[in-house]
C-alpha cells in the first residue's frame, strides 16, 4: 500500500514562504500524477498544484506564480515551493498520488498564514 507523509508546514506572515515535502513509499513515477491539494475549514478540498510523468504541470487559478512544483525521483519526493503567503492560503495541505482510478492521499499538514 502507498504512503504519502507530509512535512513542513507552520505558522508564516503573509508574503512569507513556506516549502512542503512529502515522502512517497514507492517511486513516483510510478503514478500518473502526483501533486498537493488543500482544504480549508469548512471548505471544499481544492487542487493546489500537480505534476505529472511527463512533466506537465497544472496549477489552482489562485497560486500560479507564487507556487512552484517540483519532484525529486532519487528520494521520491515530492516539494511544494510557496512564496508570498496570503491569509487565504491558510488550509491542510494533502499530498496525492493518482494512478489509473486509484488516488492516494497523505495524513496532511497545517499551513497557517497569520499575522
Amino acid at each position: 500500500q502507498v504512503q504519502l507523509v507530509e512535512s513542513g508546514g507552520g505558522l508564516v506572515q503573509p508574503g512569507g514562504s513556506l516549502t512542503l515535502s512529502c515522502a512517497v513509499s514507492e517511486n513516483i513515477f510510478n503514478f500518473n500524477a502526483v501533486g498537493w491539494y488543500r482544504q480549508a475549514p469548512g471548505s471544499q478540498r481544492e487542487l493546489v498544484a500537480t505534476i505529472n510523468v511527463g512533466g506537465r504541470t497544472d496549477y489552482a487559478d489562485s497560486v500560479k506564480g507564487r507556487f512552484t512544483i517540483s519532484r525529486d525521483n532519487a528520494d521520491n519526493t515530492v516539494y511544494l515551493q510557496m512564496n508570498a503567503l496570503k491569509p487565504e492560503d491558510t488550509a491542510i495541505s494533502y499530498c496525492n498520488a493518482r494512478i489509473l482510478s486509484r488516488t492516494n492521499w497523505g495524513p496532511g499538514t497545517q499551513v497557517t498564514v497569520s499575522s
